[in-house]
């Protein structure tokens, strides 16, 4: 940054002078880019702009005309300013003209008092435009630097941001095309003030070019893209006074470089949008994030979560589905987020474990949630590649609040895995839908449980293991599966009748129990399914 007339004023060699701004007082602000000493009247046609003129107007016209000509020609080629040294041409002070001229030129006239070499002004002024050199061109190699590294880590955009902010010390904020917010550091500002009314305020930030400074909202500008297809803005808010330094253009420049590189090398994964998505999800599932950090960032992203009513959605795929490829994966998570675009809905929708994609449906007040969750299960099923019996679509309870949406999610998980195994098909499968095989799968976990199956089943199961070929547990499986009819159960176990009862009576041995009960026989039969449940959770592991 070069140093502004004032600054060279307050130099010591030029103090020495005994200093008087006479004119253009409203320019001293102006940078200084060098220093000429000029003697001659013609000197403007030298200059390219930006230099501060020393003279003692030996050379100067002697009328009014020329002398106005001279301070006009310094005035349009755009120098810093003008100083005039005292004592061999002009005493006591400048001419009225001169300073005329420059006050109606804007152009600031210093008049030194006292006999100054303009050796010592120029060697001071240039050894310190030299220096702000230098210290621009350390810092524009740190900030290539640090970004080269982030490239060259696959930093994510968050950690981009982040630095892009630390560099600069002012706030960064990355943005879509839609004015959503992507990721952002308030460099120790308020992050809600930042991203309050967001939208709205981007919309009025207008600069001119893929780079530019918008001086009436102080923001700077980039476009962020490669290729040709431009996907978002970098701003950064600027607070000192005048335009931004072109060191944070350059900054803000590298930094866009780094987030298009990076959507480049990730272009076959999650877009910026369903990965912050996954994010907040998983932050609300595993409490990584304070909800109200979560709340604030969803909102910047388009999904308010406030005076909302809030609904967990897990989509699965049916049976024992193995896990999901990166790829399968991801088509699934698109599919869901396409089918809340369809429905008219908005939510966080992302993959919650290899498995499943979650969704937390942000509804309206006065919005029906079954009818809403219908929509989105009908547009789920009108996806390509979405099958109507492929897939579980499972909500929770409906929440009013951010801090319950975990509550809602976990309902919705465990409801996706109970509904799974049944045979019943709804379009969205709710807690009273799961029926017994569910609400035991939901339980599966409690202790209680599994003493209750040790305690029906133990003794048959041990004998089992010991006679591994005769498997009587499938027998009484058959048994009870056929609702106690006998020749449906020989049929089933694929056994004669008279091998079928001798088997049943040892099975009455074995556990103590009457099987013409029919509440001994109940209870066997929910044991038997809480048994599925629990060595399904054990395959898991």
């Amino acid at each position: 940054m070069f140093p502004t007339v004032r600054e060279v004023i307050a130099l010591a060699p030029v103090r020495h002078g005994e200093p008087r701004v006479v004119a253009g007082e409203a320019g001293l602000d102006r940078p200084v880019r060098w220093v000429h000493v000029a003697e001659v009247p013609d000197i403007a046609t030298l200059l390219r702009g930006g230099e501060l003129v020393l003279t003692t107007g030996i050379g100067l016209p002697a009328d009014d005309a020329g002398i106005r000509a001279f301070v006009a020609d310094l005035a349009d080629v755009g120098v810093a300013g003008l100083v005039v040294e005292l004592g061999r041409r002009y005493t006591g002070s400048v001419p009225r003209v001169m300073v005329a001229a420059a006050q109606r030129r804007g152009m600031p006239l210093v008049e030194l008092r006292r006999a100054t070499p303009f050796v010592r002004i120029t060697e001071a002024v240039h050894a310190l435009i030299v220096d702000s050199q230098l210290t621009e061109l350390r810092a524009t190699e740190e900030i290539h630097q640090r970004f080269t590294e982030l490239s060259v880590e696959g930093a994510e955009a968050a950690e981009v941001v982040h630095q892009a902010a630390a560099l600069a010390g002012c706030p960064v904020v990355l943005e879509n095309l839609a004015r959503q917010v992507l990721a952002y550091d308030p460099a120790g500002d308020s992050a809600e003030l930042l991203l309050d009314g967001w939208e709205q305020h981007s919309r009025r930030i207008q600069p001119a070019g893929r780079t530019a400074y918008d001086a009436d909202a102080g923001w700077l500008v980039t476009t962020v893209g490669a290729r040709g297809q431009d996907w978002g803005r970098l701003l950064a808010r600027w607070a000192g006074e005048g335009p931004p330094p072109t060191r944070l253009s350059i900054l803000l420049e590298r930094a866009a470089s780094t987030l298009a590189l990076g959507r480049l090398i990730r272009r076959d994964a999650e877009g910026l949008e369903h990965q912050l998505h996954r994010t907040l999800l998983t932050a609300l599932l595993d409490h990584t994030r304070p909800v109200d950090e979560v709340a604030l960032r969803a909102r910047a992203l388009g999904v308010p979560l406030d005076r909302r009513h809030l609904v967990g959605v897990v989509v699965r795929h049916r049976g024992e589905e193995p896990a999901l490829d990166a790829a399968r994966l991801r088509d699934l998570a698109e599919a869901v987020s396409h089918a809340l675009r369809e429905a008219a809905l908005t939510g966080l929708a992302g993959p919650l474990d290899d498995h499943a994609v979650g969704a937390l449906v942000a509804l309206p007040p006065a919005a029906d949630d079954e009818r809403s969750l219908a929509a989105f299960a009908a547009a789920l099923h009108r996806v390509r590649g979405v099958a109507v019996p492929a897939v579980v679509v499972a909500a929770g309870s409906r929440v009013e609040s951010p801090r319950d949406a975990r509550r809602s999610l976990v309902e919705a998980r465990q409801v996706a895995d109970a509904a799974r195994h049944g045979r019943r098909d709804v379009p969205v499968f709710r807690l009273p839908h799961v029926g017994l095989a569910g609400l035991l799968h939901l339980l599966r976990d409690e202790p209680r449980l599994q003493t209750f199956v040790e305690r029906e089943l133990g003794g048959l199961l041990a004998y089992d293991a010991r006679h591994p070929k005769e498997r009587l547990l499938g027998t009484l499986r058959a048994y009870l599966d056929s609702g106690r009819n006998k020749s449906a159960a020989a049929a089933a176990a694929h056994l004669s009748r008279p091998a079928l009862y001798e088997r049943l009576a040892r099975i009455e041995r074995i556990l103590d129990a009457d099987l013409d009960a029919v509440d001994t026989c109940l209870s066997l039969h929910v044991a038997l399914l809480a048994l599925d449940a629990l060595r399904e959770q054990n395959m898991k592991h």
